[in-house]
C-alpha cells in the first residue's frame, strides 16, 4: 500500500464541469496562489460520463485529469456513484429507493440507490472498473473516493428478501430468531422466514410525534439498522474490488460524517486504507465535540485520517448559516490537525452557480476573485501547511483515555421505549468526553472489542447493551488495575435487547459491586440532588438509579424524594482496580468531581498541566514531538508558563514568558 501521502493535501471539492474551460485556466491560477495541490473530482459525474446505458464518455473527465496532473495536483478520483442517472431510474424504477412510509421514490436528489438492488450493483461495479481501468497508472490519482457520504434506508421488496437472506445467516433457525426477537410479545411468532416484514412505518415502526420512527420491536429494529448498514458496506466493498482488479496499490476511502447514526463506522473502517470525514459544525456546536468526533474518526483505524471536506466560510443547508468569523476557519483547520489529521480539504473550491448548494461556502466565491477575505485566510492556511507538510505527517496522536462509542448500543438506546426520551447517545457521550477535553487529557473513541490494555482509564457512559465478551473483557481490565467508569443506563439488555435479569446492571453488577432496583426518570423541569461525603452538591437530571451497595463505597447520595440518602454514585474496588458507577446524569460540577477521582487513580497525565482554558493537543514522533495551542474562548488568553522558549512553527518566533494567545490563535510548538 502507498504511504497515504508524501505532503499534507490542501484542496478539496471541486467540479469543473459545472463550468466552461475559460474558467478552469483561471481556477488553477488562483489555486496556485493559495498553494492548494489538490482536488477531489468525479464525485457526482455519473450522468455525463454514462449517459446511457451502453455508453460512456470520458472525454471532459481525460481533459479535467491532465489538467490536474499537469500542475502536479494530488488528485482525489471518486468514483461517482453517490447519485443514480435518470434514464437508470426511468428504465429500472427498481434501482430507487422506498422510504419508511413506503413510498417508492422517482429520480431525484442524491443516495438515492437501493443498496440491494442488482442493477445499480451491476451499473455501479462497472463504473468504477472503467475508471480504474483508465486511470489506475496516474501518478496522480492518490486516492480513490468510493460513492460519497454513504447513508439513508431503503424498505423495498429487495431489501426486504435481502433482509430475509441476512437473518437465515444470523440466526440458522426461526426458533432463535423468535427468541432473539421476542416475538412472544404481542403474539409475533414467526413461522416461516417470508412472514418476516421490514420494520417501516407499515410494519413495526411506531410513529410518534415526539420521536419519529420508534419500534414495537427493538431487536428487529436494530437487525435491520445491522442489516443496512452491512448492505452498504457490501456496495463498497463491490466498488473496491473493482478498483483492486486495475489499481493494487492507491489508498480507498469513502467520506463519513463523524457520529452520523446509521452505519456501524467501526465494522466499515476495517474495509477502508485511510478514514476521511466531512466536518460540518453549526454555530454554537461545542469545540468539545468537534474535537471528540475527530478523536472516533482517528479512532476507528487508530491512526491519523483524511479531512475530506470543511466548508472555508459557511454552510447552506443548516437553520442558521452563520459565516465563520475572521481566523475561525484557520483554528479549526488547526484543531482537525491536532486530534489527527493529515489533510485539510474543503467543499467547495468554487462556489456552484445553481442548484440547493450555490449558497454554501467556497475558495472562490460567485464574485470570481481572489480579492476576498475568504481567500486572504485560505492562502495564509495553505502557506503555513505547505511548510508543515515534512514535519506532521508520520507523527500520531497517544491517549491515556479510552471512551467506549458503540453503533449496537446507539441504536438500541434510541429505540428502547424508556425511561426517558431525553437520553440521546452522542449527547451522553460528549457529557463525558467533555471532561478530558477540558482538562487536555488525551482520548481516543474505541470499540467495545479494543485492546483495553493500553489505556490507564476507560470510560463507557450508558453502555446499555453489554454483547457476548464485553463483560469478560471489561472485567479483565479491571482486575489487572484499571479504572473503569460507567453510568446509568448501562448492562441492561444484550445484543437482541432483551433485559439481563437480576437487576440491573446485569453483567457487571458484580464488577460494579451494586444493584439497581428501580429507575426514576425526571422531567425536562425537575431535578433531584446529589449530595457528597465532603458536603458539596450537584443537581441532577433525566435519570436516577435507585440503587443498593453489594460491596461498593458511595460517593454520593440523592437528598430528595423518597429515595433520598441512597446512594447516587459509586466505586468499588475490584480485584487490582476500580470501577465507578455513576447513577444519575450530573451537571458538570458532579460530573467533574467524579472523573477528576478516577483520573486521580488512574494517574492520567494532562498534555499540559495548566491549561488556561486552552486546548492542547500533543502529536508525537519517533523524535520530536509537536504541541498545538488553541484559544477557542471568547478572550485573550495566557500561554502556560512551561512553553515559554519553545519555537512556534507557524510564527517562526520562540513564546515568552507571559504571553497572550488571542481568540482563534493558534501555536504549534515543537519540543
Amino acid at each position: 500500500m502507498k504511504r497515504p501521502f508524501k505532503r499534507i493535501l490542501y484542496g478539496g471539492d471541486y467540479n469543473p464541469n459545472q463550468w466552461g474551460k475559460e474558467v478552469w485556466k483561471e481556477d488553477m491560477r488562483i489555486f496556485k496562489d493559495a498553494r492548494i495541490n489538490s482536488a477531489t473530482i468525479n464525485v457526482f459525474s455519473w450522468a455525463k460520463i454514462q449517459p446511457s446505458e451502453d455508453t460512456y464518455n470520458f472525454t471532459e473527465l481525460d481533459e479535467v485529469i491532465a489538467m490536474l496532473s499537469q500542475e502536479n495536483y494530488d488528485i482525489v478520483l471518486a468514483t461517482s456513484t453517490a447519485a443514480l442517472p435518470a434514464w437508470m431510474v426511468k428504465r429500472y424504477p427498481e434501482v430507487a429507493r422506498t422510504d419508511y412510509e413506503g413510498r417508492h421514490h422517482k429520480f431525484g436528489q442524491r443516495h438515492n440507490a437501493c443498496p440491494n438492488s442488482l442493477v445499480f450493483q451491476k451499473f455501479a461495479s462497472r463504473l468504477a472498473g472503467k475508471l480504474a481501468e483508465r486511470y489506475g497508472n496516474n501518478p496522480h490519482v492518490t486516492c480513490w473516493h468510493i460513492s460519497n457520504e454513504y447513508g439513508g434506508e431503503c424498505y423495498c421488496e429487495n431489501c426486504e428478501k435481502a433482509f430475509r437472506v441476512w437473518l437465515r445467516e444470523k440466526y440458522q433457525t426461526l426458533d432463535e430468531l423468535n427468541k432473539a426477537w421476542n416475538t412472544e410479545f404481542w403474539g409475533h411468532t414467526i413461522y416461516d422466514w417470508d412472514e418476516v416484514v421490514l420494520p417501516d412505518a407499515l410494519g413495526d415502526g411506531i410513529e410518534d410525534a415526539a420521536e419519529p420512527h420508534m419500534t414495537a420491536f427493538a431487536g428487529l429494529s436494530i437487525d435491520y439498522c445491522r442489516f443496512n448498514s452491512d448492505g452498504m458496506l457490501n456496495n463498497f466493498k463491490m466498488e473496491k474490488e473493482a478498483i483492486r482488479k486495475f489499481d493494487k496499490e492507491t489508498p480507498i476511502t469513502t467520506n463519513m460524517m463523524g457520529t452520523f447514526k446509521g452505519l456501524d463506522y467501526f465494522k466499515w473502517a476495517k474495509e477502508m486504507d485511510v478514514i476521511s470525514w466531512d466536518n460540518y459544525p453549526s454555530y454554537n456546536t461545542p469545540w468539545s465535540l468537534v474535537a471528540m468526533k475527530h478523536d472516533l474518526m482517528r479512532g476507528l483505524k487508530d491512526q491519523p485520517f483524511m479531512l475530506m471536506e470543511q466548508t472555508p466560510s459557511q454552510q447552506n443547508w443548516q437553520p442558521y448559516n452563520s459565516l465563520k468569523r475572521p481566523g475561525q476557519m484557520r483554528a479549526q483547520s488547526y484543531q482537525t490537525m491536532a486530534h489527527g489529521a493529515d489533510t485539510i480539504q474543503f467543499f467547495q473550491l468554487r462556489r456552484s452557480v445553481g442548484g440547493c448548494e450555490k449558497f454554501h461556502g467556497a475558495v472562490i466565491a460567485h464574485a470570481g476573485t481572489e480579492n476576498t477575505r475568504v481567500f486572504r485566510e485560505v492562502k495564509q492556511l495553505g502557506e503555513e501547511l505547505e511548510k508543515l507538510s515534512n514535519v506532521i505527517p508520520g507523527t500520531v496522536n497517544e491517549a491515556e483515555v479510552g471512551v467506549i462509542f458503540d453503533w449496537d448500543n446507539y441504536w438500541a438506546l434510541e429505540y428502547t421505549s424508556g425511561p426517558s426520551i431525553s437520553l440521546k447517545y452522542v449527547d451522553q457521550i460528549h457529557r463525558y468526553y467533555r471532561y478530558f477535553y477540558d482538562h487536555n487529557m488525551g482520548v481516543t473513541m474505541i470499540p467495545v472489542d479494543a485492546d483495553f490494555s493500553k489505556y490507564k482509564m476507560i470510560v463507557a457512559p450508558v453502555l446499555y447493551m453489554v454483547k457476548p465478551g464485553m463483560k469478560e473483557a471489561l472485567e479483565k481490565y479491571v482486575k489487572n488495575g484499571g479504572i473503569l467508569v460507567t453510568t446509568y443506563m448501562s448492562g441492561i439488555v444484550g445484543e437482541s435487547d432483551n433485559v439481563y435479569l437480576g437487576g440491573y446492571p446485569g453483567p457487571l453488577k458484580e464488577m460494579a459491586g451494586i444493584w439497581v432496583e428501580e429507575i426514576d426518570a425526571l422531567a425536562p423541569e425537575q431535578y433531584n440532588i446529589v449530595t457528597f461525603k465532603d458536603g458539596s452538591q450537584s443537581k441532577c437530571k433525566i435519570v436516577c438509579d435507585l440503587m443498593h451497595l453489594e460491596g461498593a463505597e458511595a460517593l454520593g447520595e440523592y437528598a430528595e424524594d423518597f429515595y433520598a440518602g441512597m446512594p447516587a454514585v459509586t466505586r468499588h474496588d475490584y480485584g487490582k482496580g476500580k470501577l465507578y458507577y455513576i447513577g444519575s446524569c450530573m451537571e458538570v460540577v458532579g460530573t467533574d468531581k467524579i472523573l477528576s477521582m478516577a483520573a486521580e487513580d488512574a494517574r492520567v497525565n494532562p498534555v499540559a498541566e495548566n491549561g488556561n482554558g486552552l486546548e492542547i493537543v500533543k502529536r508525537n514522533g519517533e523524535e520530536k514531538s509537536f504541541y498545538f495551542v488553541m484559544n477557542f474562548k471568547d478572550e485573550d488568553l495566557k500561554i502556560p508558563e512551561e512553553f515559554a522558549g519553545k519555537m512556534d512553527l507557524l510564527s517562526g518566533n520562540a513564546v515568552e514568558k507571559g504571553e497572550m494567545l488571542p481568540k482563534f490563535g493558534v501555536k504549534i510548538l515543537e519540543e
